[in-house]
């Protein structure tokens, strides 16, 4: 007896995370496997109600939405011992239709995804078609309704891995939509006009692309005027320090929707 006992726990002990789900929470509408060792008339399939609990013989209902599997497992072997003599109870998640996180926003197609299987919030945004238009900068993870993780630019564009984070059951992803995906260059050069922006994009790249400055240019007088939410920025760029002494400093990145003004020298 003590050998088959070490047997079937040992069999427990090593069943795959995915079904025995070690620390996946139970919710309304999964189905169940539960089973007590040598008892017949507790052997049963269940499905967790809409009001999140389930029938077990002899007990009545039981609440199971809320829990893991193994605190269920802990919960039924407690309340059974009013009926079996030191139950072994398995319980096992057969079917999971619970775990969802939602994605909306203007940014891509809204829609509701069935987490069937251990999922980080990289691998969902690699399954969004529309998210290379969408602002990343704006976006945002919500759980529990709070925001857990913002700014998207960082893991989906640069690739910084480390912002990476695993879904949970009724996370809510939010993708706003990039509203100007140009750069305005404007002034003093040969040929004003809107570049499409494009990633990792130099202030004096778009101006090169504008034709240049004309010879009436101040090329030390280059405004970056940007807006950042209700705040609006204007970064100065003295392009001949850059010229004449090497300062890269002065060549900064640009954003999408910004203006590049340069103005012209007073002779």
């Amino acid at each position: 007896m003590k050998v088959v006992l070490l047997l079937l726990l040992l069999l427990v002990s090593l069943a795959p995370v995915s079904v025995r789900g070690a620390d996946y929470v139970i919710g309304e509408g999964d189905s169940l496997d539960i089973s007590v060792w040598g008892v017949k008339e507790l052997n049963f399939p269940v499905k967790v109600r809409p009001d999140g609990k389930i029938t077990v013989p002899g007990l009545g209902e039981v609440v199971a939405s809320g829990s893991t599997p193994s605190q269920l497992q802990t919960m039924l072997g407690g309340r059974l011992k009013e009926l079996v003599k030191n139950p072994i109870v398995t319980v096992t998640v057969r079917e999971i239709t619970n775990s969802k996180v939602y994605v909306f926003g203007s940014g891509v197609k809204a829609a509701v995804y069935d987490l069937s299987r251990r999922t980080t919030l990289l691998q969902l945004l690699c399954t969004l078609p529309e998210v290379k238009a969408a602002d990343l900068r704006n976006a945002y993870l919500l759980r529990d309704g709070k925001k857990v993780k913002t700014d998207l630019h960082r893991l989906f564009i640069q690739g910084d891995t480390t912002q990476d984070l695993p879904l949970e059951t009724n996370d809510s992803l939010f993708v706003p939509l990039l509203q100007d995906r140009s750069v305005y260059i404007m002034g003093a050069v040969a040929v004003p006009k809107a570049i499409e922006y494009r990633e990792g994009m130099k202030v004096m790249e778009a101006i090169l692309e504008a034709g240049g400055f004309t010879r009436f240019a101040d090329q030390n007088d280059v405004v970056v005027r940007r807006k950042d939410g209700d705040k609006a920025q204007a970064l100065e760029v003295k392009a001949k320090r850059l010229f004449k002494e090497g300062d890269l400093s002065q060549n900064i990145e640009l954003k999408a929707g910004d203006y590049v003004m340069v103005k012209e020298a007073f002779f």
